[in-house]
């Protein structure tokens, strides 16, 4: 009986969930993509950085 109350309870909440509309989602998606970009770079440059300087200690 726990597993189908609690089901219900799942479909009954579904129905409250404001799901983001087109615009919002590709807003959102692209947000994350050059977020992700930009990290990605700042990294690589962070690492190359740190590599450079090592390869004096070698």
């Amino acid at each position: 009986m726990r597993l189908v109350n609690f089901l219900k309870n799942v479909v009954k909440e579904m129905k409250v969930v404001t799901w983001p509309n087109a615009h919002e989602t590709r807003r959102d998606t692209s947000t994350v993509l050059g977020t992700s970009i930009i990290m990605a770079i700042f990294l690589g440059c962070i690492d190359w950085i740190v590599q450079w300087g090592l390869s004096f200690l070698a």
